[in-house]
């Protein structure tokens, strides 16, 4: 099940992100598989005077992946976000 990147995960979903990029006109894309560590929205350094305290504001999801590596993404219209099962112990 793919969703949109305006819901929300709670700590310890397990997700696979696929973030599509374009490069010379040719689409790439880049899959991540984890475990959901925090989903937040933080400020950048840029100045935008529409945003909250005139700050350019983006959604970033921490994920922990398989390996114990620890990731940060940026999510954007790009983004998909799948929901996977549990694994079984």
């Amino acid at each position: 099940m793919t969703v949109s990147p305006e819901i929300e995960f709670s700590k310890g979903t397990p997700v696979r992100v696929t973030q599509i990029t374009k490069r010379r006109g040719l689409p790439i894309s880049a899959h991540v598989v984890g475990v959901v560590e925090d989903w937040e929205e933080l400020p950048t350094g840029s100045w935008y005077v529409y945003g909250r305290n005139d700050k350019l504001w983006l959604k970033r999801l921490r994920l922990r992946k398989v390996d114990g590596e620890e990731t940060l993404l940026v999510v954007d219209d790009s983004t998909s976000i799948a929901r996977l099962e549990p694994a079984s112990t």
